[in-house]
């Protein structure tokens, strides 16, 4: 009937928009996985801000979303609290409280073990670090907004171990171990956490590894 199918499409254009006026950051939003989920998440119509560390990539993604939504763009190094901190204090002037945060940055160095040298400390530092402040600098705020998404974005690596790329592995089962450690803690407030495993993707992290 056409009651019934105007019932539908008032439905239908509810939901279209299920994120409207909430505020989402993607770090390593400027390209690859992260570029692909701020994407998403603007056609849900959140307002985003893009954080990583070259500003170049990030205005070119942010020229593309403009259509959608409101975007923001702050360089930060994830793995350093200033810098971290700075660019969640701008995000949060620029477009209002964060009630969205998707940690996706992340590095990959392949070597043997024998040859990780330095690069552990670094796969340490941008992929669990990392994490850990976005999600500090994030959760306070949420749990006064009475709502709050939070998802990392780990790896097949969380979940099982690969050759050359140790450093990386342990550092993405320490992100799966984080956030099944949060998600118990949080477990009676407003704010959910969970993580994403995604196997090979064809993105410059992967090229570059392997490379």
């Amino acid at each position: 009937p056409p009651a019934r199918i105007a019932q539908e499409a008032c439905l239908m254009r509810g939901s279209a928009m299920p994120l409207e006026g909430k505020h989402a950051v993607v770090t390593g939003g400027g390209r690859g996985i992260g570029a692909a989920i701020a994407r998403a998440l603007a056609e849900r119509g959140a307002r985003i801000t893009l954080v990583g560390r070259t500003r170049a990539t990030l205005d070119e993604e942010a020229r593309k979303l403009r259509t959608l939504t409101g975007v923001h763009c702050e360089t930060a190094d994830v793995a350093e609290p200033d810098s971290i901190g700075a660019a969640f204090a701008g995000a949060t002037k620029a477009l209002g409280p964060v009630a969205i945060l998707v940690n996706n940055a992340g590095q990959a160095a392949s070597a043997p073990f024998a040859k990780t040298d330095l690069a552990w400390q670094r796969m340490l530092d941008v992929n669990l670090t990392g994490t850990y402040l976005g999600i500090r600098a994030v959760l306070p705020g949420m749990l006064d907004l009475g709502w709050g998404r939070i998802v990392n974005v780990a790896s097949t690596a969380s979940l099982k171990g690969y050759a050359y790329v140790s450093a990386y592995c342990a550092a993405k089962h320490a992100v799966l171990g984080l956030t099944r450690a949060l998600a118990q803690a949080l477990a009676k407030k407003p704010v959910t956490i969970n993580a994403v495993c995604p196997g090979y993707t064809e993105t410059d992290i992967v090229r570059d590894s392997l490379a």
